[in-house]
């Protein structure tokens, strides 16, 4: 009976290592992505939403 206990908790730790493999690779892309997109100029645009117009006030 151990016998058939002993291969769950390998499958287990396999499926652990794969899945922190994938966080880690995934981790690395996006830092990737980030750092591609900070080499760029910087943009031109102003800072937030352009106003409506002035606020009246009742």
């Amino acid at each position: 009976m151990d016998d058939k206990a002993n291969p769950p908790k390998k499958a287990e730790a396999g499926r652990k290592d794969r899945l922190a493999e994938a966080l880690r690779a995934n981790l690395q892309k996006r830092k990737a992505q980030a750092r591609s997109r900070r080499t760029g100029s910087a943009d031109e645009r102003p800072e937030g939403l352009p106003a409506a117009g002035k606020m009246h006030k009742d």
